[in-house]
């Protein structure tokens, strides 16, 4: 995927994820300073990586179907799910370069939060399973432990598993194709078996 500005000069897809990732942070920042007007510096901070979280620019990277216009030598099956994401930032950095800074915002405010982000349901989303399960655990004295390891299935592309105990009980088992999704999907399991 080569792409070149208007000097002629070849523009790496990685540098415009790189330069995208740096413009959607900024550009949220501010929208959520100004929406949230009450908020504090941690709920902001809260609210924005919900927003720029690896499974949520997946989610609108594939509803936006970008791995589609990609042009690669690679089979794209060969592809993990975080191209997605990364293929977003990478529009967002090509906006930037291409349209300056306000075209960028009224890009990210347009196609990405009024169509992919539901503002109220945004405070209870949950980031991260596995330190909500965490911090249960704590406030109700528990001992919860992950167990993860690299798993040889049948499934080349995951390549470990987790179990979570509680006070040296199983709850639940999972596999993923790293350590922390393999984690994160236990961590779900266990949130919603535990009615969390």
């Amino acid at each position: 995927m080569n792409i070149r500005n208007n000097n002629g000069i070849t523009v790496n897809y990685e540098r415009l994820e790189f330069l995208g990732d740096a413009m959607l942070g900024t550009i949220v920042s501010a929208f959520l300073y100004r929406h949230f007007s009450e908020a504090k510096e941690g709920e902001l901070t809260n609210l924005r990586a919900k927003i720029v979280s690896r499974e949520n620019l997946n989610a609108v990277g594939t509803h936006m179907k970008l791995l589609e216009q990609v042009e690669s030598t690679h089979p794209k099956a060969s592809f993990g799910i975080d191209i997605n994401g990364n293929l977003l930032e990478a529009l967002i950095g090509a906006v930037f370069v291409e349209k300056g800074y306000e075209g960028c915002k009224r890009f990210v405010l347009t196609k990405i939060i009024d169509k992919y982000v539901n503002l109220e349901t945004l405070d209870t989303r949950i980031l991260s399973y596995k330190s909500t399960l965490i911090e249960w655990g704590q406030k109700k004295k528990l001992r919860i432990k992950f167990y993860t390891k690299k798993d040889a299935g049948l499934d080349p592309k995951i390549n470990y598993a987790t179990v979570i105990m509680i006070d040296d009980r199983v709850l639940v088992k999972a596999r993923g194709i790293s350590k922390k999704k393999s984690e994160e999907k236990a961590a779900k399991r266990a949130y919603y078996k535990l009615n969390l």
